[in-house]
């Protein structure tokens, strides 16, 4: 499989604004975007209008890139949401919001999306009591994820410990339930269009494809 291995602040700085990638660092001083604005590398880019077609590639990279999904992958999503009925950008959206390690993330169990893509390939969640270690699993309505207990050492992330003993860092988006004493977390529905706070416009993206 492949995997990005250079800085992920470079994305960031590419796209032109937060991603949101690197958990606490993003809201600190310590931002990549805030501290270099320019795009990453030496040429210096030159000031022009953007065509509609940079336009559409821009948004449908700042989507990939913030959920942390390859281009085939995403190409795929495209598909699912494009033969489901309702609005395609708005099915789209709703899919890449489902994968696991986007629940995660959104629960206040992870600091970033990688991070729980990377907890939940080591085995630290269940669905509905099961074992999953698979990220891109796409959870529905109804279906319970909880941080599995214990491990070799018995012990959990200070993120973890510090989420059993406060609130969340972030706040829980309402299709979403968190129980933080139990540390558990229930899809309560689907997300709508109006949950989902990513700033992606699911119009362009399907205007990209749609050449």
């Amino acid at each position: 499989m492949a995997r990005y291995k250079d800085a992920v602040c470079r994305k960031c700085r590419r796209i032109g604004e937060k991603l949101f990638l690197k958990g606490e660092r993003c809201y600190t001083p310590r931002c990549a975007v805030e501290r270099r604005r320019r795009p990453p590398g030496n040429a210096v880019p030159r000031r022009r209008r953007p065509s509609e077609w940079a336009l559409q590639l821009r948004e449908k990279q700042k989507a990939r890139l913030t959920y942390g999904v390859l281009e085939r992958q995403f190409r795929k999503y495209f598909d699912m949401a494009r033969v489901r009925p309702g609005v395609t950008g708005d099915n789209l959206l709703q899919v890449l919001e489902t994968r696991l390690d986007n629940v995660i993330y959104r629960l206040s169990m992870a600091d970033s999306r990688q991070q729980g893509r990377q907890l939940v390939n080591h085995g630290h969640f269940t669905v509905n009591g099961r074992r999953m270690d698979i990220p891109s699993y796409l959870v529905e309505p109804g279906d319970a994820i909880a941080w599995k207990r214990g491990g070799r050492n018995g012990s959990s992330p200070q993120f973890i410990q510090d989420l059993t003993v406060g609130i969340p860092k972030r706040p829980v988006p309402p299709w979403l339930r968190l129980d933080v004493a139990n540390l558990t977390g229930e899809v309560a529905s689907l997300p709508e269009v109006t949950e989902i706070e990513t700033g992606i416009d699911a119009r362009l993206v399907v205007e990209f494809y749609s050449k």
